[in-house]
């Protein structure tokens, strides 16, 4: 999808989140503490990225993930904001999800994978 298809589709914060990179503000998006049994999708591509299983209350204000589907995420160093961090992104579109960070539950994986809303979809289990 080129990005005069993708302006289309996606709202400004979505687009901003996804194709530039950009973090939306913790606490305030729909997702960060939602309960429900499902599947987390990218928004661009609509591939399946976590199951709501492996989604924890990491007290970011963000929807934080220990572990994604297998094959589904690719990790990029990011040197922005003056620190190095490991940006995720979608590894069949290349969409901006979030980052990944060795702060997460050390009973499961160790990691938390910080993700911003604009860059999920959620879908519930039947």
């Amino acid at each position: 999808m080129d990005k005069e298809e993708l302006k289309k589709k996606l709202t400004d914060q979505e687009y901003f989140i996804t194709q530039e990179k950009g973090t939306e503000a913790p606490f305030v998006n729909e997702y960060w503490d939602k309960k429900e049994t499902g599947m987390y999708e990218c928004k661009v591509c609509g591939t399946a990225l976590f199951d709501s299983s492996r989604k924890y209350n990491s007290g970011t204000g963000w929807p934080s993930f220990d572990e994604a589907l297998p094959g589904v995420l690719k990790y990029e160093t990011d040197y922005s904001s003056g620190l190095v961090r490991t940006e995720v992104v979608c590894a069949k579109c290349g969409s901006h999800l979030g980052h990944i960070f060795d702060d997460g539950p050390k009973e499961t994986t160790g990691k938390r994978i910080c993700t911003n809303l604009a860059s999920l979809k959620f879908s519930p289990k039947n």
